[in-house]
């Protein structure tokens, strides 16, 4: 009887522990500016035009992850809404069609923003982040992922810039005119960055645009960072000693990212093996080892929804908190998943800033 007492005990002493980190969580996640640095809406928007951000879906019958009730359902604050093309013909006219893809979902963005002003704006800087959040809206940036729609043309960089671009992922599944890509069957063609990918990037850091190492090769990694004035970010990406995936980080490319005073943006997906099902304690198992390796002041988050991420506990932005909640459990302080959630990420974005009108 006195053992089944204490076990009560016991049970009753273990659910107060776990619903009062509950609660410190979420008054934490509430206080700090959350922001996801990649989501893939977008495309959603340009396959359904008739999807309507305002409205809360649900993720399952809708396909889509993203939207402003659930963006504030989850706590969300800002997000960067990718502007996305696959890589294509590398021809005259195949850049023409990439520009023209890309044009067409900057006006997609730009359309539905301003179908609702009094739920979310367009971000250009890195104070708008707060000015925004502080007039209980959400804040919209835009990235640009694949550098493709540049073409051989670097005055296109400044008409992205802008129209809002604030980030630009310099290549994606395939290697481009830019740089090689992590994960090209063809195997690397410039062994890391190109000619023009030296001015590319130059250009980036004349503007302040931050300059997106996700999905490039380790060569062209190091090239960048070989190459540029200001830090730069991996807006989704992974630890590779965790999950062994090409585009991801290595331990050393970690220690050389944390140089350079950047930060990665710990993704959704490609966390595990895939034929397990990936939570939201895998997503902090990344977190965990790259502060671990490269520390608390260069780690982040971008889940890439509606690009493929989600996991069990977070799938959908909808449940974003419990981010913060499994970081607390871990034994995060609020300073750093303040750091996590926004910090870092925008002290870089303040750095870039900066070194752009110092140029």
């Amino acid at each position: 009887m006195l053992v089944k007492k204490l076990r009560i005990i016991l049970l009753f002493a273990s659910l107060f522990s776990f619903f009062g980190c509950c609660k410190d969580a979420l008054e934490i996640h509430e206080e700090i500016v959350t922001i996801d640095t990649h989501v893939d809406t977008p495309l959603v928007l340009r396959l359904n035009p008739e999807f309507d951000l305002s409205v809360r879906h649900d993720p399952y019958e809708s396909g889509s992850k993203v939207d402003f009730p659930r963006m504030e359902e989850g706590g969300l604050d800002a997000v960067f809404f990718a502007v996305w093309i696959g890589q294509g013909a590398r021809t005259p006219e195949g850049n023409e069609s990439a520009k023209e893809k890309a044009l067409e979902i900057f006006d997609i963005i730009h359309e539905n923003l301003e179908k609702h002003p009094d739920l979310a704006e367009l971000a250009l800087t890195a104070e708008d982040a707060y000015s925004i959040e502080r007039e209980g809206k959400r804040a919209v940036f835009i990235g640009m992922e694949n550098g493709y729609p540049i073409g051989n043309d670097l005055s296109l960089i400044t008409t992205y810039y802008d129209l809002g671009t604030r980030y630009i992922t310099l290549c994606h599944t395939k290697n481009n005119d830019i740089c090689d890509s992590s994960t090209d069957p063809e195997g690397p063609e410039h062994n890391g960055l190109s000619d023009f990918g030296e001015k590319v990037v130059a250009e980036m850091n004349g503007l302040g645009i931050m300059v997106d190492v996700s999905h490039i090769s380790d060569e062209a990694f190091y090239d960048v960072l070989e190459g540029t004035t200001a830090p730069v970010i991996a807006s989704h990406s992974g630890a590779r000693a965790i999950y062994d995936h090409p585009r991801h980080m290595s331990d050393e490319m970690l220690i050389k990212l944390a140089e350079n005073g950047g930060v990665i943006q710990t993704i959704f997906m490609y966390l595990k093996d895939p034929e397990k099902v990936a939570t939201v304690a895998d997503v902090v198992d990344h977190i965990d080892h790259i502060v671990e390796v490269a520390g608390i002041d260069h780690v982040g988050i971008g889940s890439d929804f509606d690009g493929g991420g989600g996991v069990e506990g977070c799938f959908d932005v909808s449940e974003m908190a419990n981010i913060t909640i499994e970081l607390v459990n871990r034994g995060y302080s609020k300073e750093e998943i303040r750091k996590i959630w926004s910090g870092n990420l925008l002290r870089v974005f303040r750095e870039v800033e900066e070194a752009a009108e110092n140029s």
